[in-house]
């Protein structure tokens, strides 16, 4: 018999508090790959909730590239890349992404959530102040938590709110937003920042998670489409789990800053590198979205959202301002979120309820996510579904 836990008060009654208020998680086991039509305790779906933009976390090329990697260099790092633990497929996939972005140097982490904490913790300090985006990831925050670093939040999206900050701050320090905001899908005012941070003499930190592989030239994401470069986007992060089909995450940078971040970046120094076999994988991954096929792709989903914004905008719901693969519809109170979630669930639709703390209070949301993997048949059944719950809503709501 397993042995009997006496669970302290205070765990029992944080978990009350959450189920009370509709906020309780929970882990879904999927029994399919990760791919639209998905099955989830054995009944099918379409989802509309993967961060797989591209389609591509399924795609024979990586999966053969995996295990071709594998044959030759296994399947675990062994030790952090300072140790013994960066192996040939690391090298030559920072050197791949380095060429891509036009960087000096690219760093790579196990994940998105470690690059970030790795790089705020060593850039800043109690003498190096961080200011951010109110709505940044919160790994973003964490950063400047993990450093104790003086840590202000502009309006989001609101460059002259940010100038404010910078601008009654006597120490330079580190300016940090999104990309693509990954609860809104909207773009940060990246050329604005840029120019703010040179302004005042301080650096400017990017995490283009959802927005690389998806926008820009040659899906170089964000800072393409502001038209910036390595010189006026001083730091990088970009992640795999996401357009890349993969796991892991980079971060680009100068050479100067890539030996300041191996030297004091802690998540770096103190984790075992990521797989060969995942490196292999992602190279593949990079090569595709170089190519024609990549392109392919990126005008597929461009075609799916604007397909989706047509259909959606004729609802009772409020679109937000998003031109990317992400496209929240905004409920309100975290117990109708679930409602309108389930609702979909049992007309085939799989689209989880996104609720506080991940989104401010208040703006419990449906946070629809769309992929070059869907077909045009897919869509169709999402905004008929869409439809159907949010006009039987509002039918509601009047009687």
């Amino acid at each position: 018999m397993k042995p009997a836990f006496n669970t302290p008060d205070w765990v029992l009654a944080a978990l009350d508090e959450r189920r009370q208020h509709d906020l309780v998680r929970q882990t879904m086991t999927l029994n399919s790959a990760q791919v639209p039509h998905t099955q989830i305790h054995s009944q099918n779906f379409t989802a509309f909730c993967s961060n797989d933009y591209l389609g591509l976390a399924n795609h024979p090329k990586l999966i053969a590239a995996m295990n071709d990697t594998a044959q030759v260099y296994g399947v675990g790092g062994g030790s952090s890349h300072l140790v013994c633990g960066h192996l040939t497929p690391h090298q030559m996939l920072e050197e791949a992404l380095a060429d891509w972005l036009g960087y000096e140097r690219v760093m790579l982490f196990s994940t998105g959530y470690m690059a970030n904490l790795g790089v705020i913790s060593a850039l800043t300090g109690k003498h190096r102040p961080v200011v951010q985006d109110k709505l940044n990831h919160a790994s973003l925050i964490d950063g400047a938590l993990l450093a104790q670093a003086p840590l202000r939040r502009y309006l989001h999206g609101d460059v002259k709110s940010a100038e404010k900050l910078l601008s009654k701050s006597s120490d330079s320090g580190l300016l940090v937003t999104d990309g693509v905001f990954s609860m809104d899908g909207d773009v940060a005012p990246l050329a604005d920042l840029s120019a703010l941070a040179a302004r005042h003499d301080w650096m400017l930190m990017v995490d283009d998670a959802h927005g690389l592989g998806c926008l820009g030239d040659a899906g170089r994401g964000c800072m393409s489409l502001a038209g910036l470069n390595a010189q006026t986007m001083p730091i990088l992060v970009g992640t795999f789990g996401k357009a890349f089909g993969t796991a892991g995450a980079f971060v680009a940078t100068s050479h100067d800053f890539a030996d300041y971040l191996t030297q004091f970046a802690r998540p770096y120094v103190y984790t075992t590198a990521m797989s060969p076999a995942m490196a292999g994988a992602t190279s593949a991954s990079l090569q595709i979205i170089q190519s024609d096929e990549g392109e392919e792709r990126r005008a597929r989903l461009a075609e799916h959202v604007a397909y989706f914004r047509q259909r959606v905008k004729s609802l009772p719901v409020a679109l937000m301002p998003s031109n990317t693969a992400i496209q929240p519809i905004v409920i309100g109170d975290s117990k109708s979120a679930i409602r309108l979630s389930e609702q979909l669930k049992a007309l085939g639709i799989w689209c989880t309820a996104i609720r506080p703390p991940t989104v401010p209070a208040g703006s419990a949301r449906l946070r629809i996510t769309l992929s070059a993997a869907h077909s045009d048949a897919d869509l169709v059944l999402l905004c008929d579904s869409l439809e159907k719950v949010l006009t039987a809503k509002l039918s509601n709501a009047t009687r």
